[in-house]
């Protein structure tokens, strides 16, 4: 009994798919911390050339080599893991969306590898740089999406209605995750510019509130910093907006906790970064970390989505009725 290929849940669920894309996901975040590795060694340019390693398949690994010739390793076996991930998902995956979505992933995953060789051909142009750990992010929430997706439980559950208050859950959940990429995007560039260090203490600028803005560095590193606070607003009114209106529903109460937890944990490695004088293991986690909280604000607005959190509360009073009917129609076909 096939579902309908525009249908929230899957009739045919794939345990094999599920666990295979958690592993893929897994990896993708993996490759994410490896590529810190790279940027906080400054190993960028280890290796000069591209798609070889000075000339070769494999150099001989020493100082910033390994560190640039592993990303490389790590991201062959992500583009592998990828491509097998969308070729399973088209051939057992029965809704046409989540195909797409498998075949989104091999999309950016290109791009990717080609923005990464780009990077290395032309020194390191900051707007390709910024673009490449930009896609890898994207990368990572659509990985987590297609493990989320293919879970068999996935849609299962009944609908929920909308709390009433404005904005809707759906789109401030959307909204925070907007705003955590730009923030994101914002570190990539203080990364690049090697702006970590531009203002030298924490949480003070120059040991005021407002650094003096003398140079760029200094613009966008502040920049970077009010951006937390940003994000830190936006983090905190969605889950207090989810414990204040669905309290008892833990698909969204236990990525909300999670949400702020990694969000301080994030904030914690910022210090750290500057404290440490961007020392190579908190830097890195830094990078990590972000990308956890991009991931789980992104798999938050997809539960609320998949709870029916978008619906008005007499929308969402309809849904079990429009499902039933559809169950019907299957059972009659």
């Amino acid at each position: 009994m096939p579902c309908s290929e525009s249908s929230l849940a899957t009739s045919t669920p794939a345990p094999g798919l599920h666990r295979f894309a958690i592993l893929t996901a897994t990896a993708t975040f993996a490759l994410i911390f490896i590529g810190g590795l790279v940027t906080s060694t400054g190993s960028a340019l280890a290796v000069p050339d591209w798609p070889l390693a000075f000339g070769h398949l494999v150099p001989k690994l020493v100082g910033g080599v390994r560190f640039e010739y592993g990303h490389r390793v790590a991201a062959g076996v992500v583009v592998c893991l990828t491509a097998v991930l969308a070729a399973w998902t088209w051939m057992v995956e029965p809704r046409r969306w989540v195909r797409r979505v498998a075949l989104a992933a091999i999309a950016i995953i290109i791009v990717q590898a080609i923005l990464g060789g780009i990077t290395v051909l032309y020194l390191l142009p900051l707007p390709v740089a910024v673009a490449h750990a930009g896609t890898a992010q994207a990368l990572v929430c659509v990985m987590v999406s297609i493990a989320m997706f293919t879970n068999p439980e996935f849609g299962m559950a009944g609908p929920i209605a909308d709390d009433g208050r404005r904005p809707r859950l759906g789109a401030l959940a959307i909204t925070t995750s907007c705003v955590i990429y730009l923030q994101i995007l914002i570190g990539a560039v203080t990364r690049h510019l090697g702006a970590g260090l531009a203002i030298p203490d924490f949480p003070t600028a120059f040991g005021g509130l407002i650094p003096p803005f003398a140079s760029v560095g200094i613009d966008v590193n502040f920049t970077h910093r009010c951006g937390a606070i940003v994000v830190t607003i936006f983090v905190v009114w969605t889950t207090a907006r989810i414990f204040r209106g669905y309290r008892g529903v833990s698909q969204l109460t236990r990525p909300a906790l999670l949400l702020l937890a990694l969000l301080a944990t994030q904030i914690t490695l910022g210090a750290l970064t500057i404290w440490s004088g961007r020392a190579v293991l908190p830097t890195t986690a830094h990078v990590l970390c972000g990308a956890g909280v991009l991931a789980t604000s992104v798999a938050l607005s997809i539960r609320v989505w998949a709870l029916g959190g978008l619906a008005s509360p007499a929308e969402a009073a309809n849904l079990p009725a429009r499902e039933s009917a559809a169950m019907k129609n299957k059972v009659t076909a």
